[in-house]
Order: structure tokens, then sequence, then C-alpha cells
């Protein structure tokens, strides 16, 4: 009987702990939320959540050493390490995260034992990743100061397996329009258009990775607006697009 209670109260402490942290503001997008928290943070950091790359470009990679190697299982294994100051809801959160990559892709984020390359999930100065696997312990930031959000954790983790923003990809001026005058002049590098390999997927508007509307913005107005139709929904508040998992699924040939 005591199991059984025990059980019980455990159920419910994880639906408790996924229901507080899935219950984001509907108004506010995840990058909003990320450049928020960001804001201020010691961290040098590109685009509001990328730490300053060590002189490559992660996602045109010619000899792949910046991506998480396959193991002969066919599973992308990518080890990490969980920071002791995460609380037993943050975890929970953490994991939850997670197991929709494993649901919906071949990676595998699994607890570090002997490898050398690794992220380090740690609560420091906001929510930030390097792109890509940039060697040795690479820390994956997300604050218990509001970063331990589902799609925030979706967001830098799909960082670390090698992803930009979505409004910097190669082609971004076909699909978004960027309103400059409404762009800090110090602030106009987080869009600056990268060399990305784009997989042959098409634009994501609704990529957990694109900005929203007002990213950056000096005066409230857009900064970036879809075209040609710019009534398309930017800067989504939930969790993996259809193309954010056909892209995982592409370039790690899951």
């Amino acid at each position: 009987m005591e199991s059984r209670e025990s059980l019980s109260i455990l159920a419910l402490l994880l639906g408790f702990s996924q229901a507080l942290y899935l219950d984001q503001p509907e108004h506010v997008d995840i990058t909003s939320r990320i450049l928020t928290i960001n804001n201020g943070s010691r961290e040098l950091l590109l685009e509001g959540d990328i730490l300053l790359p060590r002189g490559r470009n992660a996602l045109v990679c010619s000899d792949s050493s910046c991506f998480w190697k396959k193991s002969s299982n066919g599973l992308v294994e990518v080890p990490y390490t969980l920071s002791s100051v995460f609380s037993f809801s943050d975890r929970t959160v953490i994991a939850n995260a997670m197991a929709s990559f494993h649901n919906k892709t071949c990676i595998r984020f699994v607890p570090k034992t002997n490898q050398t390359d690794y992220l380090s999930i740690e609560s420091q100065d906001g929510c930030f990743s390097d792109v890509g696997r940039s060697g040795g312990a690479q820390v994956v930031s997300l604050s218990r100061s509001g970063c331990v959000y589902y799609g925030i954790i979706e967001h830098e983790l799909i960082h670390a397996l090698g992803f930009h923003h979505e409004h910097t990809r190669s082609d971004r001026d076909k699909y978004v329009k960027i309103n400059w005058a409404n762009i800090d002049p110090t602030t106009q590098s987080n869009f600056k258009l990268k060399n990305t390999n784009n997989l042959n997927t098409p634009y994501d508007y609704s990529s957990v990775m694109h900005y929203g509307r007002t990213a950056f913005s000096i005066n409230g107005l857009d900064t970036i607006t879809p075209i040609p139709d710019p009534s398309v929904k930017i800067g989504q508040r939930k969790e993996l697009s259809a193309i954010d998992i056909l892209r995982i699924n592409t370039l790690y040939k899951c």
C-alpha cells in the first residue's frame, strides 16, 4: 500500500512540475523570453544566446568535427552532465525536453561516463549554448531564474546539435524582411546572414529557432516581417516544429 501511495505522490509531483514549466504566457515567444533573460548577461553572446564561436561556423563543417558522432547502433549519443544546483522539478523538465529528441530523432542525450566531449548543463548567467560540438566540456546554460522551460531547453539543445537561428539562414531575405530602422545599430550584427547548409529543407516560420517579430527592437515595432504575407506567425513558444525534427534527422542521417 505504501509503495502505491509513494508512486501516486511521485506521479503528482511529475505532473505538477511539467505543468509549472510548460505553462508559459501565450504572448511570450521563446526567443523573446531568452533575450529578456539574457539582457545584461556578463557573457559575450551572439544573436542573444550563442557563445562566441572559436573560429568556425558549426553548421557548415567540412570534416564533421563540429557534429556529434553516430554510434554503430545508428544512434547519436550526446553525453552530458547536470549541475547539482538544479532541483527535482528542474531535472524533470530538462529530462522531458531531452525526451522530445529521443522520441522523434536518433539523438540520445546520455549521462557522461568517460567521454571527452560533452555538454555541461549549468545554471549560469542566462540561457545560452555553443553551436555544434565545440570539444571538451561545453556549457549549455539554463539559468534557474527563467530558462528552465521546455521550449527554451529544446532551443538551446538544438544550438548544441549544430543549428543557428532560423532568421539568419543564408536564404532568409526571400522569406522575411529585416526592418533595420527599428534595430539599434549596435545590435544589428544579430541579424547577419550565416553561410548555412539548409539541408534542402524549407524556411520554417514555425521553427523553435525563429526569432519573434520584435527581437532587438528599439521602439516596439517589428524588426522581422514575414514576406509576402506579413500576417504569418513567427516566434512560437511551444516545441520542436515538424521541420526542426526533419532537419535534425537529415543532418544526422537518422
